[in-house]
């Protein structure tokens, strides 16, 4: 194969990473609601961290090793501060929430994380264009009538808490490119777990959570070993690589199809009512969500032609290297679920 013939895997390898980030991240909502089942909701997600942490920095340690970790205190605070808000507050939160929410409805509140975003960049006046403005409308329109209209399969305390759980993860999103933060990725998302991780234990045990093992289930235990090993390190890694591999408007695309699928797994495995109400609010929330990471992504393709040249606008480096999202050219929408 000469250097400029084009590699057949390629499409295949990318769309085989979407499948999986598609159907991993949308069934983590399912993971944590039949994790916590019979394992307090904080401390199943400091186990989860933790364990994932533990993993992703022996298999760094053992590949390039030690000075991979190499980082500034300011970059360390940075990644821990984001690890805060987006796992310790966040995923917390979110799994507290699904005590009392099913979880589709946990799901489709969540996707609209690219629309808080969107308020906090107007918030600083980095003035978004008028059809962003129009999407975060029609979004925040659809969480309103999921939430003050009292879905079936949510109480009003759990649809509160899953929207501070959503607010906390675009915060945590929105602060991660504006501060600095360790140049590799993944050295980043181990400290981000580890850090956040270390919050859910102090805050659950605080709390007053206690993990009696002979309660946990097997189901239990498998949920979190899924949650563990798929959802934090597999689909972690997979949306790494497609940030590096493929274009952002692709990449995208899951922010639409993740609630889908976490609603279509809530209805099979867990019975899980799917009403007209949650079809309506669910789709007018995709469609704002939809409208604001289209116009987003067409305005910064237009930047981004215009320094480099045109072409297809991908993310990262090519292959064979560590893959390091490109921070300036990340669209926040899509940096919302790093593990």
């Amino acid at each position: 194969m000469t250097v400029n013939t084009p590699d057949s895997r390629a499409p295949l390898l990318v769309w085989g990473a979407l499948a999986i980030v598609y159907v991993v991240w949308g069934s983590t909502y399912l993971g944590i609601g039949i994790a916590i089942e019979s394992i307090p909701p904080m401390l199943s997600g400091a186990l989860r961290f933790i364990t994932a942490a533990a993993l992703l920095a022996g298999f760094l340690l053992v590949r390039s090793g030690p000075t991979v970790f190499r980082m500034s205190r300011r970059q360390f605070l940075g990644a821990a501060l984001v690890g805060v808000l987006l796992l310790t507050l966040g995923n917390g939160m979110l799994a507290v929430a699904e005590q009392y929410i099913s979880t589709g409805l946990a799901a489709l509140l969540v996707a609209s994380v690219p629309l808080w975003l969107v308020v906090f960049r107007f918030a600083v006046r980095d003035r978004p264009k008028a059809l962003t403005l129009a999407g975060v409308l029609v979004g925040l329109g659809g969480v309103g009538a999921l939430s003050l209209t009292g879905a079936e399969g949510g109480s009003g305390a759990g649809i509160v808490v899953v929207l501070l759980a959503s607010v906390s993860w675009a915060v945590g999103s929105f602060l991660s490119s504006r501060i600095q933060m360790p140049a590799n990725a993944l050295a980043t998302s181990a400290v981000e777990m580890v850090v956040g991780g270390a919050g859910l234990l102090v805050l659950g045990t605080g709390l007053g959570e206690r993990l009696d093992l002979s309660a946990v289930t097997t189901r239990s235990w498998l949920a979190l070993a899924y949650l563990i090993v798929v959802g934090s390190l597999i689909g972690f890694t997979a949306f790494s690589w497609l940030l590096g591999n493929a274009p952002i408007s692709l990449v995208s695309t899951y922010a639409y199809v993740n609630p889908a699928v976490a609603v279509a797994l809530g209805a099979l495995v867990l019975h899980e009512p799917i009403t007209t109400q949650v079809i309506l609010g669910g789709l007018v929330i995709l469609a704002g969500v939809a409208l604001v990471i289209s116009t987003e992504r067409k305005g910064t393709k237009r930047v981004l032609e215009d320094l480099d040249g045109g072409g297809d606008v991908r993310l990262g480096v090519s292959g064979g290297q560590e893959p390091q999202p490109s921070r300036h050219h990340v669209d926040p929408a899509v940096e919302q679920r790093g593990v």
